[in-house]
């Protein structure tokens, strides 16, 4: 006789589901789309990341049309004309580099862990590429740490806007300011709303 316990046996035998639930559960697909369209935009950042990084070396090499890209798209302005590279637009372009590459990574958390949360599951056990954070992500997990990236994301755009103060008004600094904060803030509710949500050691048993 085997001692395997009855109650499990027909948990682990699902039943079909009926026509309508089952048209419900499928509609969970139609985020494909959302998730391939956010691939395609990661591709975008890709190639801009490369035409940047592509500016700042021809820049350093003395190339005045690749300096004036640079300067034009991290905002720089001084009153007197930039002729060479210098550590300030260098600071401001690596600095936008970095931010490229947070927003990258912010959509990698939102594919992947959407994806596997929201759609269906990837099957990366076991793989040696397997994102540590994976392995144990669920709606609140990916809330916190879509929080935490938004932070570091704001906290690199503050301190470009710092950097080249002169170019904005004490209003857009202050209103930054403010923002990154909100951002601190709502993060930190989030973690304290999920701790406080999570099950205690004794209901988990």
């Amino acid at each position: 006789m085997s001692n395997q316990d009855p109650l499990r046996a027909v948990e682990g035998k699902a039943s079909p589901l009926r026509p309508l639930p089952n048209l419900i559960f499928a509609s969970r697909w139609l985020q494909l789309p959302l998730y391939l369209g956010l691939i395609v935009a990661q591709a975008v950042y890709v190639v801009h990341f490369l035409v940047e990084l592509l500016h700042l070396v021809e820049a350093a090499f003395g190339s005045k049309d690749a300096l004036q890209a640079l300067i034009t798209s991290i905002g720089y302005k001084t009153t007197a004309p930039v002729a060479t590279l210098n550590e300030t637009v260098i600071m401001l372009v690596v600095l936008a580099l970095i931010d490229v590459v947070m927003i990258s990574n912010l959509l990698i958390m939102v594919i992947v862990g959407g994806y596997e949360t929201f759609v269906s599951r990837l099957n990366l056990e076991g793989h040696r590429d397997q994102p540590e954070w994976l392995s144990h992500v669920n709606a609140s997990v990916l809330k916190v740490k879509l929080a935490t990236a938004i932070i570091g994301i704001s906290s690199i755009h503050l301190l470009k806007t710092f950097i080249n103060a002169d170019n904005y008004t004490d209003r857009v600094l202050i209103a930054q300011t403010a923002i990154h904060i909100t951002f601190l803030l709502s993060a930190m509710a989030i973690a304290v709303t999920d701790r406080l949500m999570a099950p205690s050691p004794a209901e988990q048993h």
